[in-house]
């Protein structure tokens, strides 16, 4: 199964071809931005290290809050 997770832009580097991505709860990685026109602020939806697509601000929160639903459901078991 592939999974693409979204994130917030939160720096880019000099050559406009790296950016570290906030995951929230404090987890930040890089992530190639190659694929996309970004710009610090913007939020992405990264597979595999790259940064495939923009997303809205609502739609990455929409998203992050059913990945913490599901993680939330295995705590119960």
């Amino acid at each position: 199964m592939c999974l693409a997770i979204p994130g917030k832009i939160i720096k880019i580097d000099t050559k406009k071809e790296h950016a570290t991505v906030d995951y929230g709860d404090g987890t930040k990685r890089n992530a190639n931005i190659t694929l996309v026109d970004v710009k610090v602020g913007d939020y992405v939806l990264v597979h595999a290290g790259f940064a495939i697509q923009l997303l809205s601000k609502k739609e990455a929160q929409e998203t992050l809050a059913l990945f913490r639903e599901m993680l939330s459901f295995g705590e119960g078991l």
